[in-house]
C-alpha cells in the first residue's frame, strides 16, 4: 500500500493521503488513545524552558543585522547533495539550512522542541502516538504549499530508503494517517517517550519534487526543501553556496529570530588542516573552530591578531565532551579478544602525547557522557543501576562498578615500563609471545600486526606516535592515510582494524544510541556502531534510559550503559578540549550568551560597514 500511494501521490497529490491511512502493522487500534491538549512545544521530560509565545531562543539576538556573506571551511570533500542515504559524502549543512523537519531542537535544553513546520503538538500520557498541527503558512522554496501529504510522504520515503537510523526510528510506527490537509499522525507499536520527539525532527520533502525511484541515488542536484536557504552554487567536492531565500515563508517564526543572518554562505572545501588554516590567517575564511591545540597555542600570532582585526575566544559547552577514540572492529580478529584490546588501551602514553604533541592543553576522555551528570566516572553505582546490570554478571568490571576506573595514567616518560608489562601480560593470556622483538601468534607464528586508517594529516601524526609506542612490544601498527571518500566507504562498510572517530552526546541520549551501540546496528552497513559491539548488557540498557519515566531512573540507565560501554574495551580512548576553541575575524559578530552546545554559526552576523 505504501508504494501504491507514494506513486499515486505524484499523479494525485494530497488526495491519495487523506483518503487511505498508511497501516504498516498491526496494533493500528492504538489510534483510539485520547490526545492531551494542544501543546507549542515538547520536552523529553519536564517541561519546555520556553513559555508560550516566546519571542525568540536565549542565545540569539532577535535585533542582529541581516546581509552580508559568511565563508567558512571544511574538511575532506563531498559528491552528493542528498543528506538523508548511505551512499556518498553530503554536506551536513544542508539539513536545517535547506530541509527542514517538523519542529525545532533547542540547543539550550536537553532534549525539548518548538515550533516550525508543525506548529502545535499532541501526544498522551504514555506517548503511544504523537500528532502535529501543521502551520498552513508553510511553504516549500518554489512556493508550493506544504500540506500531510508531504509529510506522510517523507515518512514513507524515509523508512524504506533512508539511513539506516531513520528506518530502525520509524520502523517503530505502526500508522501514519492525515486526518486533513494540515494534520498527521503516527501511532507506535508500543508507548515511547522519545518517539514523538524524533517524529518532530523528521525531515520533510515536497512529494512533488522527489523522483522515488531514484532517492538512494547520489546526486549533485539539490533537493527541494522549506528551508531559508537554497543551494544557487556548487564546484563539486570543492565549495558549495547558499543563498538566502528571499520569500521563505519561517521569517518570522519565534525559533528563527535571530538566526539565518547573512545572505550568502559559502563553504570551501580544504584536503587538510594546514591549507584551511592559511586560507583562515588570509582572511578568505571568516571563522574557524580550532581542534589543534599546538596550532592554538603556536600559530596564531600573525598580524591580523596583534591588530585586533582576528579575535580568539574560549567558549564553555555544558554538553557531554565527544569521546574521541580509536575505534577497535571487533569483527576482526585478533581485536575480537577483549585482552587484545585491553593491552592496546594500556601501550597508549596520555601523558607524553599531549605535553610533547599538544602543549598539556587536552584533558583525557574516559567516559562515553564525559563531564555531564550520565558519566559514571567518578561515581560508584548506585542500587538502580545494579538492578539493572545484575542479569548480566561479569558485564562491568569491578573500578568502573566502583566509580574508580580512570585511562591508565603514565609517569610521562614515553616508556612507561609498568604499563608495558601489564599489556604483555594481557598479550600473553590470549596467546601471543615476543620473538626476537616481534609479538607473534603462540600457535600460527604470525606477527601482531594491525592497520589504523586516518583521513587527517593531524590523526596521522598522532597515530604515528602511538605506532612507536605499540613497536615497543613488539606490535605493528601500520598507519594508513586515505582520501575523506575512501575513509567514508570504508568506515561505512566496517573495512578496517582501527579509525579515529569521535560520538558526540548530548544531555538527552535515548534511540540513537541503539544505532551507536546497538547489536542489531553493528551488522548494519552505515550504523555508528563501528566497534561492531553486540552485548545484551548494552541492548538492555539503552532499553531501559528510552523506557525512563523519571530522572533517577534515566540518569541511572545512562551510567550503567556507559559502565557496559567503557568496560568492554571497544576503543583507545583518545581527549576533548576543554570548551569550544573559536577563532573569528571582528567583521564577524555572535552573540555574547552561548548554547549548551556553543556558539552556532546560525547565530552570528555581519558587522554592518565592515
Amino acid at each position: 500500500m505504501m508504494t501504491g500511494c507514494g506513486t499515486a501521490l505524484r499523479a494525485t497529490g494530497t488526495a491519495c493521503l487523506l483518503a487511505v491511512a498508511i497501516l504498516l502493522a498491526p496494533g493500528g487500534d492504538r489510534a483510539a488513545a485520547q490526545p492531551l491538549d494542544k501543546a507549542a512545544a515538547i520536552a523529553m521530560r519536564g517541561a519546555p524552558a520556553l513559555p508560550p509565545g516566546f519571542t525568540s531562543l536565549a542565545y540569539a539576538n532577535p535585533d542582529a543585522p541581516k546581509g552580508g556573506r559568511l565563508t567558512l571551511s571544511l574538511l575532506g570533500t563531498f559528491d552528493s547533495l542528498n543528506p538523508f542515504i548511505v551512499k556518498g559524502t553530503s554536506p551536513a549543512v544542508l539539513r536545517g539550512m535547506v530541509t527542514e523537519s517538523l519542529m525545532a531542537r533547542s540547543l539550550d535544553e536537553p532534549f525539548t522542541l518548538y515550533p516550525l513546520l508543525a506548529r502545535a503538538v499532541s501526544t498522551d500520557e504514555t506517548r503511544s502516538f504523537v500528532e502535529f498541527a501543521l502551520d498552513p503558512a508553510a511553504r516549500f522554496s518554489d512556493g508550493s504549499a506544504l500540506t500531510s501529504a508531504d509529510v506522510l510522504f517523507s515518512f514513507s520515503l524515509m523508512r524504506e530508503m533512508g539511513r539506516p537510523n531513520h528506518r530502525l526510528y520509524y520502523g517503530k510506527v505502526t500508522k501514519a494517517e492525515a486526518p486533513d490537509a494540515h494534520t498527521v499522525r503516527f501511532t507506535f507499536a508500543e508507548p515511547d517517550p522519545e518517539l514523538p520527539l524524533i517524529m518532530g525532527l523528521m525531515p520533510v520533502f515536497s512529494a512533488q519534487a522527489i523522483d522515488r525511484t531514484r532517492f538512494e541515488e547520489t546526486t549533485l542536484t539539490p533537493l527541494l526543501g522549506s528551508g531559508p536557504y537554497k543551494v544557487s552554487q556548487l564546484n563539486a567536492g570543492a565549495s558549495l553556496t547558499l543563498e538566502r531565500n528571499p520569500d521563505y515563508w519561517g521569517r518570522n517564526v519565534a525559533f528563527n529570530r535571530g538566526l539565518y543572518n547573512f545572505d550568502r554562505l559559502d563553504f570551501v572545501y580544504f584536503r587538510d588542516a594546514n591549507s584551511e588554516f592559511e586560507a583562515f590567517r588570509k582572511g578568505l575564511i571568516d571563522a574557524r573552530f580550532e581542534t589543534d591545540p599546538g596550532r592554538w597555542e603556536t600559530a596564531y600570532d600573525f598580524p591580523a591578531v596583534r591588530s585586533g582585526e582576528v579575535v580568539r575566544e574560549t567558549i564553555p559547552t555544558g554538553i557531554p565532551k565527544p569521546y574521541s577514540a580509536f575505534v577497535f572492529n571487533t569483527r576482526r580478529p585478533p581485536l575480537d579478544d577483549i585482552r587484545v584490546r585491553r593491552a592496546l588501551i594500556e601501550l597508549f602514553d596520555f601523558e607524553w602525547l599531549d605535553r610533547s604533541f599538544y602543549h598539556g592543553l587536552y584533558r583525557r576522555t574516559g567516559s562515553f557522557f564525559e563531564g555531564s551528570v550520565l558519566s559514571s566516572i567518578g561515581r560508584p553505582a548506585d542500587g538502580l543501576e545494579r538492578k539493572l546490570l545484575a542479569p548480566f554478571p561479569g558485564s562491568v568490571v569491578p573500578d568502573v562498578l566502583a566509580g574508580t576506573y580512570r585511562p591508565p595514567v603514565s609517569d610521562g616518560s614515553g616508556r612507561d615500563r609498568t604499563h608495558l608489562k601489564a599489556a604483555l601480560d594481557l598479550l600473553e593470556q590470549s596467546g601471543f609471545v615476543l620473538r626476537k622483538g616481534a609479538l607473534v601468534n603462540a600457535a600460527s607464528g604470525r606477527p601482531l600486526a594491525l592497520e589504523l586508517m586516518v583521513v587527517t594529516r593531524d590523526q596521522e601524526r598522532l597515530a604515528l606516535a602511538w605506532q612507536a609506542q605499540l613497536k615497543r612490544a613488539g606490535i605493528t601498527l601500520n598507519v594508513r592515510y586515505v582520501d575523506a571518500v575512501q575513509f567514508d566507504t570504508r568506515r561505512q562498510a566496517y573495512d578496517f582494524d582501527l579509525m579515529p572517530y569521535a560520538w558526540s552526546q548530548s544531555l538527552s541520549p535515548g534511540n540513537e544510541q541503539a544505532f551507536y551501540f546497538g547489536a542489531a546496528a553493528a551488522d548494519t552497513p552505515g550504523s555508528r556502531n563501528y566497534m561492531g559491539a553486540k552485548a545484551p548488557a548494552i541492548d538492555a540498557t539503552i532499553a531501559a534510559l528510552i523506557a525512563a519515566r523519571d530522572e533517577a531512573g534515566y540518569v541511572a540507565a545512562a551510567r550503567a550503559l556507559d559502565r557496559v560501554l567503557i568496560s568492554g574495551a571497544y576503543a583507545v580512548p583518545l581527549f576533548h578540549t576543554p570548551g569550544q576553541w573559536l577563532a573569528r575575524w571582528t567583521h564577524i559578530a555572535r552573540p555574547e550568551r552561548a548554547s549548551l552546545y556553543g556558539t552556532l554559526p546560525e547565530t552570528w552576523w555581519r558587522v554592518p560597514g565592515k
